[in-house]
């Protein structure tokens, strides 16, 4: 990297951290006030800083279209699918990636599992909210006026015996998924079918996603299951990580 594109940018870490003056700035960057002028006003050109009446500079209306442009064109599906292909050659198990639009969630990717037994999940189906693992991992993660007004708008059907009964029962499990950081339906939705899931979160820490590995019990126990959290909570973070810009975190 060039001398001077090294020097601009390190100019905008520092303007993030609050607005400075043309001293400041010179001093962060060990030059002279001449030529951090020049730098500040190439960045002012193109809208990355502002310039204060006070004749301090903060970071620029430009900078802020820009990441949210770059943020709105990331797609989860296409940052996730190799990931989640990967998971399912190393485990076998049917993968889903599942998110929460317009009071529903979805399903928006799937890796079919290797084994015979198959599940019947589509890709733009809603999930069942109410006790899908994917469904309380971005349930979870709403504020809290909101998380409870949604429980509380929501039926209960009883799939099995093991469904989640009622508002009460439901805010209490997503109280304790929020402070784990992972879900799990084991027959609450069939019977047969175990679940476990991960989130998948954006910069700003908040989910954006979540993924997760489900099997019939004549495949894998849900203990079998269980035990293959680690590799799925990896293959989330190593979601998050692409997804949110961050370095990914040693392999597990």
């Amino acid at each position: 990297m060039s001398q001077t594109v090294d020097r601009a940018l390190t100019i905008l870490p520092l303007l993030a951290e609050g607005p400075a003056n043309l001293e400041q700035v010179a001093a962060r960057l060990g030059v002279h006030k001449s030529t951090a002028l020049r730098l500040l006003r190439t960045l002012h050109a193109h809208g990355m800083v502002y310039r204060q009446q006070d004749q301090r500079y903060r970071l620029g209306a430009r900078l802020f279209a820009l990441a949210q442009q770059a943020f709105e064109s990331l797609d989860v599906r296409e940052i996730a699918h190799p990931h989640l292909v990967a998971l399912n050659e190393r485990c076998g198990h049917t993968v889903h990636l599942a998110v929460y639009e317009d009071g529903e969630v979805v399903y928006i990717d799937k890796v079919e599992s290797r084994y015979p037994v198959r599940m019947y999940s589509r890709i733009g189906k809603p999930v069942a909210i109410t006790v899908a693992a994917v469904a309380k991992l971005l349930l979870a993660d709403l504020p809290d006026a909101e998380r409870r007004a949604v429980a509380e708008r929501l039926d209960y059907p009883a799939y099995t015996a093991r469904s989640t009964p009622n508002a009460a029962a439901f805010l209490r499990e997503l109280t304790v998924v929020r402070d784990r950081g992972w879900a799990t339906d084991f027959g609450g939705h069939e019977e047969s079918i175990n679940c476990v899931g991960a989130p998948i979160r954006g910069a700003d820490g908040r989910v954006v996603a979540a993924c997760s590995l489900s099997a019939p019990n004549v495949v894998v126990s849900a203990d079998e299951l269980l035990a293959l959290l680690p590799a799925l909570r990896g293959t989330a973070e190593a979601i998050s990580a692409e997804f949110s810009g961050k370095p990914a975190k040693p392999a597990r």
